[in-house]
């Protein structure tokens, strides 16, 4: 093994200030001092940099600062003993054992594999409480060494070492081992509160003396938990507000399930019931088969209501990737194009290719600024956008049957959206019909049938059957009133102008900024996004400006944070003051959870403050007219907004100072209470 650490990488009961600054600074330079980095001010950027997108602090008095860096020769561990200890973001306070790991760029798997050892070693309070006894440099690097060692015996030696002495085995019975639990996060953009909730339940597992593994399906991928885990759990938690993927894995074992929030605010309840439910032969239990039977959560069945939101938030969570993706496609071909592109696309694409550039006619026809290479291009982004915001129904339905039926429900409800497109009754369509599709596909799976025709059920008797069904009672009762209430609702929207304007930015704007990317929040993105596909700066702007005002609302929040930190830094922990630094490109991309650690800290003055200045840039972003044609994007897609960009900062930059104040007046001059809940509902993204 590589010699990762030795005495002059260690600091005892040093004074290094009172922020994550200097004593990174001061590691950073404590390694290049021994030769194992060419730079320690690159190094201990990159350091700040990495803290910067989350802070490194864990319970129990611990900091784990860490990056890889092109400034790194070698794999390096420092470490520093604080007096006074420094706050690292960590919820129980602040840190006065630092570990700083060093990596070189690219070094991946050392750096990951370095970082697990040291947490894995770092849970037990016997070990750091050993490192805060130890009298000499020599003494903690024996001790760090040996847990970091490449030999299992040698470093399960070293922690065993640090404890009292376990009982022998003999007097050890099955009855006394520790509970085994396991969870799955979710949320529907799969950001924030997917792993907000994940730490929040593995920490205080650790705290509880639990066996804990979590799987956090999120928007960055998911690593599933290994059947060996599973097999070995007491019981399972699903902190989720979507459906959980492959939920048959759990099949059989005791369930408590529950919103994702409940995951951050009471982490400890949650695996306590969880212990209940293992040792009660009655508890409820995850269904076997093909997921379509109703979940539950703590205790009791799952209201109809409460199916009906998750199945909601699902599909939401699914359409997402199309309607950002999409629309940002059609963005970029109004900007290679100009916006008269959407009215020679089509014949563009008909006639001409890459090496047939279309002729100076359509080019001085649609004025376009980038000569015929921008107008095929533009028609290229712009048909491949359009294709792509079409599956907007269809994926809200098939993934809302998704929720409800599991696998069997998708084909179906993609059919039933389809259908609610056709026949024009839209974004209420789809979700009539992919309800009704989850609903028919798990009634027909509940069947009982012989043997021989299981195998059949989930891929052609279950989404045939479902289909009939629900596209039936869309085309032949369904489809018509619903398609007459959208054009109603249209023409209302197309109609609003002056006050009523006004107030619905307004009322758009508060639902944007008071939960940070949670359910209200994705309820208020899915309105924009629906008429999206209706709207057009000439003939009908009302959606477009429903959907800048969303855009700017959303933006606000972290924004004001970020704004809030520069002008009374003291104000704010260190740890916030280096997300805020994080959130001024967070907000400006409408990535509303970039607020969210301002928020978790001190919901009831950061959360109103936001919400004022979301409304406010709601309600001007109506007044002033302003439209967008992008989904998402932030101010990186002005393009997609004729003219109107100016207004669009304006609005904004008012907002966002607006809130910043309220923000900073209600810290000096409003007490915090003792003991404040996290109030904020769900966390990505790709978020809205």
């Amino acid at each position: 093994m590589i010699e990762l650490i030795n005495r002059a990488l260690v600091s005892l009961d040093a004074d290094l200030g009172t922020t994550t600054d200097t004593v990174i600074e001061h590691l950073a330079a404590l390694v290049a001092t021994q030769g194992r980095a060419t730079d320690a001010t690159a190094l201990a950027a990159d350091a700040k940099a990495r803290e910067a997108k989350t802070a490194t602090g864990v319970p129990g008095g611990i900091a784990i600062p860490h990056c890889r860096s092109a400034a790194v020769l070698e794999p390096t561990l420092a470490m520093a003993r604080l007096a006074p200890a420094v706050d690292f973001g960590a919820k129980d306070g602040p840190a006065d054992l630092v570990f700083f790991i060093a990596a070189p760029e690219g070094a991946d798997t050392a750096h990951l594999k370095l970082l697990s050892k040291l947490a894995r070693a770092l849970v037990k309070k016997s070990f750091t409480a050993a490192l805060r006894a130890a009298a000499s440099e020599d003494e903690i690097v024996e001790l760090v060494s040996a847990v970091l060692s490449d030999d299992p015996a040698a470093a399960a030696a070293a922690v065993a070492a640090t404890e009292n002495p376990a009982p022998a085995a003999a007097e050890t019975s099955t009855a006394e081992r520790k509970p085994r639990i396991v969870a799955v996060t979710a949320c529907p953009t799969g950001i924030a509160h997917t792993y907000m909730a994940a730490d929040s339940l593995a920490q205080t597992a650790e705290e509880l003396g639990v066996e804990f593994a979590v799987e956090t399906q999120g928007s960055s991928g998911s690593t599933p938990l290994p059947k060996s885990v599973i097999d070995a759990a007491d019981a399972v938690i699903f902190a989720v507000d979507v459906d959980v993927r492959d939920r048959s894995r759990f099949a059989g074992k005791p369930l408590i399930q529950v919103p994702v929030k409940r995951g951050i605010d009471e982490p400890a309840k949650l695996i306590n019931d969880a212990i209940a439910a293992s040792k009660d032969p009655h508890s409820r239990r995850v269904p076997a088969g093909t997921g379509t039977e109703e979940t539950s959560e703590s205790t009791g069945k799952e209201s109809f209501g409460r199916g009906l939101k998750r199945a909601l938030l699902t599909g939401v969570s699914y359409m997402i990737p199309f309607v950002a993706g999409g629309g940002l496609l059609m963005a970029l071909g109004f900007l290679l194009g100009g916006y008269a592109i959407t009215t020679v696309a089509d014949d563009v694409l008909g006639a001409n290719t890459l090496f047939n550039l279309p002729g100076a006619d359509i080019v001085n026809q649609i004025d376009a600024q980038f000569g015929p290479l921008g107008v095929y291009l533009g028609a290229v982004a712009f048909k491949v956008g359009n294709l792509s915001m079409a599956f907007l129904v269809p994926a809200l339905a098939g993934y809302i049957a998704y929720a409800y039926a599991d696998r069997p429900g998708i084909a179906p409800g993609f059919t039933a959206g389809a259908v609610a497109g056709f026949m024009g009754a839209g974004f209420l369509g789809g979700i009539v019909g992919g309800v009704l599709a989850g609903l028919a596909a798990r009634w027909i799976g509940s069947w009982k049938v012989p043997r021989f025709m299981r195998g059949l059920m989930p891929v052609v008797i279950v989404p045939l059957l479902a289909s009939i069904i629900a596209s039936g009672l869309m085309f032949l009762i369904l489809g018509g009133p619903i398609a007459k209430l959208t054009v109603a609702l249209n023409g209302w929207l197309s109609g609003m102008t002056g006050t009523a304007a006004i107030t619905l930015g307004l009322i758009l704007g508060l639902m944007m900024a008071v939960d940070l990317g949670g359910p209200v929040n994705k309820v208020a993105y899915s309105f924009a996004v629906a008429g999206l596909g209706a709207g057009s700066i000439a003939a009908n702007p009302a959606p477009l400006m429903i959907m800048a005002a969303v855009m700017a609302a959303g933006m606000v929040p972290p924004l004001a944070m970020a704004l809030a930190t520069v002008i009374s830094p003291r104000l704010f922990t260190g740890a916030e003051r280096e997300n805020g630094k994080a959130a001024w490109l967070l907000g400006a991309s409408f990535i509303s959870e970039g607020a969210i650690p301002f928020a978790a800290s001190d919901p009831l003055r950061v959360i109103p403050a936001s919400m004022v200045g979301g409304g406010i840039t709601g309600a001007m972003i109506m007044g002033f007219h302003v439209v967008s044609q992008a989904p998402h994007g932030g101010i990186f897609v002005f393009f997609a907004m004729n003219n109107t960009w100016p207004m669009f900062l304006v609005a904004t930059l008012v907002g966002t100072v607006v809130s910043a104040v309220l923000v900073i007046v209600l810290k000096k001059f409003v007490r915090k209470p003792v003991a404040q809940v996290v109030a904020v509902a769900e966390p990505v993204k790709v978020a809205a």
